[in-house]
Order: structure tokens, then sequence, then C-alpha cells
């Protein structure tokens, strides 16, 4: 063989795979339940990689790989695999998993892998990608959180102050409001965008928070992401991921970014069903040890960033039984910038938001306040605070006015001060207004 001709061959091959796509695969070995056993190119099935699994000739199912073992890489599908058997051809995809969001996802509802589910046609597509698992912005290189932000919310203005690039954390059981007071957020809050991640809710209560409680007006600025509870835990887990995606995108347009997530224990949930699934050991209440560690990379990927566009973020945490020390809650309290608890007995009072202002922390506060009305503020939680204390006695008829003047006062503030923390989800108070009404209070006699 002459010595040209090497080089020659290398370039015929070179020319021909650039010509010639290749789509590698692998086969379906095994089924245990939700996980699926792969054998083939191991190498090219990389943790978190995608495939597309073939069920019959006009279907493929999109899963992820989630676990190695031994020769197998270990996948979990984002649909139904009704119709799988062993021998299906597993087709791995070449690229890292994301989307390319723009302008025109505004006002669309889509799934976890960011598919139109409304019905309107199909969304555009930006010029950049947005990778579905991306890493928090570094430390040191964040700016610190921002203005007070305007909620629209009295309660939350006055007592409970957010900086633009907080982030707090709305801790209820079940039925005690928080999709309301999301949606009050989402029409009134002083920010350019919204992104809503919908996880693990029941199918029949998504159109009526698109269409009642968002609203055209609410959904005008918002990008609404939709995993219901009866889709796989894969794909629950990558509603949570995608909106925090979507969020970021726009953040990186310098826009001022409110991003709510219902709720944050339904993304644990899935995330404890996937490490169950690949053999990980149950912790504190069935939770396996990648829950915790998850968690704050998905909620650290709020706040402010290096630019002028920051993230702030309202995370609900469906805490069972009411126990707000569960192990999630727990956990998500110690990440957050403050909490929010909403109870029961005060819904049951029928006062909505049902927030109690004395078990709730905002850690930017009092920076955050208004200097001029911050004494209010003081003294109408320590009014609440003292009636709280001598409820029980008062509600009982064995306190005798005229006992203690903090405590006399307290009685005459407390059905103002229970009027002013009342509001229907289709009323907006500005955060001025907020201030004086609850300075005009706190004067009278």
């Amino acid at each position: 063989m002459t010595g040209p001709a090497p080089s020659r061959i290398i370039s015929l091959a070179e020319a021909v795979s650039r010509q010639i796509p290749v789509e590698l695969f692998g086969r379906v070995s095994g089924i245990k339940g939700l996980l699926i056993e792969i054998a083939g190119p191991i190498d090219a099935m990389p943790i978190g990689g995608r495939l597309d699994i073939e069920i019959s000739n006009d279907m493929r199912v999109p899963a992820e790989v989630i676990g190695i073992a031994n020769d197998h890489a270990l996948a979990m599908p984002f649909g139904g695999v009704d119709g799988l058997r062993r021998g299906c051809r597993a087709f791995v995809r070449p690229r890292a998993s994301g989307v390319m969001p723009d302008e025109s996802w505004l006002g669309r509802v889509v799934n976890g892998l960011g598919e139109p589910i409304d019905g309107k046609g199909p969304l555009g597509s930006g010029g950049i990608f947005m990778p579905f698992r991306a890493d928090p912005p570094a430390a040191h290189a964040r700016r610190r959180v921002g203005n007070p932000l305007p909620l629209g919310v009295r309660v939350l203005d006055t007592f409970l102050t957010s900086c633009s690039g907080q982030r707090m954390g709305i801790f209820a059981g079940s039925g005690v409001g928080k999709s309301v007071l999301l949606s009050m957020l989402a029409r009134n809050a002083a920010s350019d965008v919204a992104v809503i991640g919908l996880i693990g809710e029941r199918g029949r209560e998504v159109q009526e928070f698109i269409q009642d409680d968002l609203g055209d007006e609410g959904l005008a600025r918002s990008v609404v992401v939709v995993a219901t509870s009866d889709e796989p835990a894969l794909m629950r887990r990558q509603a949570a991921y995608l909106t925090l995606t979507i969020a970021e995108y726009f953040r990186n347009l310098e826009r001022d970014v409110l991003c709510m997530m219902d709720s944050v224990t339904r993304f644990a949930m899935a995330q404890r069903e996937i490490g169950l699934a690949t053999g990980e050991p149950p912790t504190t209440k069935g939770y396996t040890p990648t829950v915790f560690s998850e968690l704050p990379r998905l909620l650290e990927r709020a706040g402010p960033g290096s630019g002028e566009g920051a993230i702030t973020a309202f995370f609900t945490v469906l805490v069972d039984g009411d126990d707000h020390n569960e192990p999630v809650a727990d956990a998500v309290r110690g990440i957050l910038d403050g909490h929010i608890v909403m109870e029961r007995a005060i819904a049951e009072r029928g006062r909505y938001p049902a927030i109690n202002v004395l078990k709730s922390v905002s850690r930017t506060m009092p920076a955050s306040s208004d200097p001029e009305f911050w004494p209010i503020v003081q003294k109408a939680r320590a009014a609440l605070s003292t009636y709280g204390d001598m409820e029980e006695l008062i509600r009982l008829g064995a306190y005798k006015v005229g006992s203690n003047p903090d405590v006399d006062e307290a009685i005459k503030l407390f059905p103002l001060l229970d009027e002013f923390l009342r509001q229907s989800k289709k009323e907006s108070t500005s955060m001025r207004d907020s201030y004086q009404r609850l300075a005009e209070i706190m004067a009278s006699p």
C-alpha cells in the first residue's frame, strides 16, 4: 500500500460518517415495575441521559437513565409502558436534555417535557438551549436580594415583606388555600413574568386553577408547567426541573421572575419513588438520601443571578397531617429565606388567606420593611401575640377587663386586625395602602 492511501481511507470514512447518521440503541433485557433494564452500549448511556424505547413501530416512550447496575443501564419511563416487552429497542438520544424557550411561551401550558398541552398549537423555539438540570449560580457571583417586592396581599406586604430574589416556603396541609394564595400572587405581584409549576396536581383542578384562580390576566404573563398526580414519578420530577429552567431563561434576560411551585413535597415524593426503585435505602419516613441532596439543588436555582434579573420564588410544602416538623418541611425550611405558615384552624374560621402571622418569618425583615412603618408592624404583631396568649381565657370569659391594659388593647384591636388580614382572591392592595391601613388601625382608640 502506498503512503497516502491510509489518509484517503480515513477521510472517506469521516465523510461517510457525516453523511450517514449513526443511531445507537440497546435492548430491553428486564422489567421490574417501572424500572427498565437496558443492555447495549452502556458507555453511551450516562446518568440523566435520555432514551426512546420502541414499544411498537409507531410508538416510542421517552425514558431517562437513572442508574447503572453491572452491565445494564437502569431507566424509568416518562409515560405508560403498556405493551413493553423484552427485546424492545431503546434508542440513545445524542444530545443533552433541555428546552429552548422564548417569549411566545408566555400564556401557554406545557407538560414536564416542555410540550404544549393547551391545544393552542406548537410552541416557539428560541436560540438559547436551557438544560433541565442546571447548577445553581455560584455563591460568590450572585447579587444580593433586591428591593421589597409588592405582592398585592396585605398580610405578606406588611408582616412578611419579601424582596426581589427572595425564596419563601408556604407550609400548609391540604385544602387550606395554598393554590388560591399562589393565584393571588401570580395576578398581583409586581414582577415581569410568572412561572408556575403544578407538580402532582389533581387533574380535575388544573383547569379550575388556570381559568378561575389565575384568569386571563394572570395567564397572559405566565408559563404554567403541569404534571398531574397520575403521571409517572419521573414526569412529576421533570416538571419541577422544567419550572426552574424556564424561570432561569427569563432571569437571564434580566427580567424579574416570580416562580411558584405547588408543591415541593410532591417533588420529594417523586424522587423517593425513583430512589426506592434503584435500590436506595429508605431513611426518615421512607425518604431516600437523594431526596435531601436534590432538594437544595432544586431550590438554590432560584434567587438573584449574576446580572440584573432575579427569581423570587414561593414553594408550597404539603405538611403531612399538619405536622410542620416532618422531614421534607424541616429540610425546606432550613434552605429557604423564610416560611409562611397556613393553618387549618384559621381557615375553619373563614379567614383567608389562612396565614398565621406569629408562626411565619421573612428572613429579610426588618431590612425589607418600610422604616417609617416598622414600629407599627412591631406593635401590631405584639397585639396579635398578646391576644393569642390570652385567647382561650377570653373566649371562656375567664379574663376580667381592666386586669391588664395590654390585653385590653389587644382585645379591641383584634377584630380590626383580623379584618385587615382577610382578603378575597380578586382583591389587590398596594404596599403603601396596606401600610397606611395598618397604621390607621393601630392609631384607633
